[in-house]
């Protein structure tokens, strides 16, 4: 387990600042560039658990990348090249603080506080007698306030972020019609892979000359959850659990041992064992989602080949 990214402290040509997020870190450099690492953290419930996992870094920095360019015709994205299988680099951006999440059905944190009695989530009321996995009429946006590190993300409706000023009127009007058009691309190109794109976020930033465009990762197993197309409603007919393609699979696991995040809960040991097996389920979504077989990259020295292919490129 020795032979995963976890942390990173480069010291770019041009460097500006590090900004360390839950998974990527982010390099800002002179003449608004920007150096995105994938790691290989793992994080669950809003908390990062203490090893990596072999390759995730990769596997979500390669689904990313590949989705912006499936999409970058109808939405515009920071992106410029990816030197290394773990690297992105583009346009430096201030960050939206929102993370714009879109439903298409009723899963996973939608589905607990379903559960749990309510029916309005992030201002928007949810029809009665919904069954866990059933699809909305329509997707319904659910943004959440964008968490430090460690920190929770919080639901927050549309009037709260225009009333607090989070997000002008005018800027949010255009993240919600990305947000539509990028879950719509989504939902088709997870048919033509035999599968249902349920749920997923979205990060936005604004450029020096004030464009609005996609950063971060996007359609990735850590942002989004899948379910296998075959089979869907006859599961859900029989009410039985969907086939699923996401790190739902992490979050149940943890919960069996009694951990949600929730103060006072320690994080369980991950065994070895059980980490070769998380990072043969993301190698198994990669090559699902994708469609392509998955090239492990070396890992014998991360960390150097790395910083090798990030200053090869800033030569150029």
């Amino acid at each position: 387990m020795n032979n995963t990214i976890t942390d990173t402290n480069f010291n770019f040509p041009g460097q500006l600042s590090i900004y360390k997020g839950k998974v990527r870190e982010v390099y800002t450099l002179e003449n608004d560039i920007m150096v995105m690492i994938a790691t290989d953290r793992l994080s669950a419930f809003d908390v990062v658990m203490p090893k990596g996992i072999p390759y995730k870094g990769q596997i979500l920095n390669q689904i990313a990348t590949k989705m912006m360019a499936d999409t970058a015709d109808i939405v515009p994205n920071w992106l410029l090249a990816t030197p290394d299988p773990n690297v992105a680099i583009g346009h430096a951006c201030e960050p939206f603080k929102v993370e714009m999440v879109i439903r298409g059905y009723m899963s996973g944190h939608a589905a607990r506080e379903y559960k749990a009695g309510k029916r309005m989530i992030c201002g928007v009321a949810l029809p009665e007698g919904l069954i866990e996995n059933d699809k909305f009429p329509e997707p319904i946006i659910t943004p959440a306030t964008k968490a430090e590190m460690g920190d929770h993300d919080e639901d927050i409706s549309r009037e709260d972020i225009l009333k607090k000023g989070i997000v002008s009127a005018e800027d949010y009007n255009i993240l919600e019609q990305y947000t539509k058009a990028l879950f719509q691309r989504g939902t088709e190109i997870a048919e033509k892979r035999g599968l249902i794109l349920v749920d997923t976020k979205y990060e936005f930033g604004k450029t020096k000359d004030g464009k609005i465009v996609l950063i971060d990762e996007i359609h990735t197993p850590d942002s989004s959850r899948y379910f296998y197309l075959e089979g869907y409603k006859e599961r859900q007919q029989k009410g039985e659990s969907q086939k699923q393609l996401s790190k739902e699979f992490v979050r149940q696991w943890l919960i069996s041992n009694d951990f949600q995040g929730l103060e006072g809960q320690k994080v369980p040991v991950m065994s070895d064992d059980y980490i070769t097996t998380v990072s043969d389920r993301y190698i198994e979504l990669y090559e699902n989602i994708v469609g392509e077989q998955f090239h492990k990259a070396d890992i014998t020295a991360i960390q150097e080949r790395i910083e090798a292919n990030i200053l090869a490129y800033l030569d150029k």
